[in-house]
């Protein structure tokens, strides 16, 4: 049986941080798939074609593939017959709202396993919310963002 995992979010914009956790569990899957969402509620700065686009340059990977989806993460992984799901933990406020989601995920499907991957010291205060920010008010972004992404925003994307 094949270990496919998917690894959820918005990913406006996908970071170093993001970047990090899938290289952590490169070597573990068969396939990972990043699921890009749509979520209606939430006011995104890029839209959904560019987030995917801008994932798909940075891995040219067989095993990793880059899907949109809306609704429960946990139908989107039956879906996609994945029975893991990766989320990325940066600090404990990570951890406790994160192991909330990854409870009621298993209430919702008993076959869903949720793997946290903690990030390293040197990316533990990335987030897409802080980096947004930077890129609202012309800061540096090349220390947070994968090259391919930093170089397609500071050409105005």
């Amino acid at each position: 049986m094949k270990k496919i995992a998917v690894f959820p979010g918005s990913f406006d914009p996908f970071t170093i941080g993001h970047k990090e956790i899938i290289d952590k569990v490169f070597p573990i899957f068969d396939k990972i798939i990043i699921a890009v969402g749509e979520n209606r509620d939430k006011k995104c700065c890029f839209s959904l074609s560019k987030r995917i686009k801008w994932i798909e340059q940075i891995f040219d990977e067989e095993k990793i593939v880059v899907k949109k989806y809306t609704g429960l993460t946990t139908s989107f992984c039956k879906k996609e017959n994945a029975n893991f799901i990766v989320r990325g933990i940066r600090d404990s406020s990570d951890f406790i709202y994160e192991k909330k989601i990854a409870l009621i995920n298993k209430d919702l499907n008993k076959n869903i396993e949720t793997l946290f991957i903690l990030s390293s010291k040197e990316n533990s205060h990335i987030s897409s919310s802080l980096v947004k920010d930077i890129i609202k008010n012309k800061g540096d972004i090349k220390k947070f963002l994968p090259n391919e992404i930093a170089i397609s925003i500071s050409k105005g994307f």
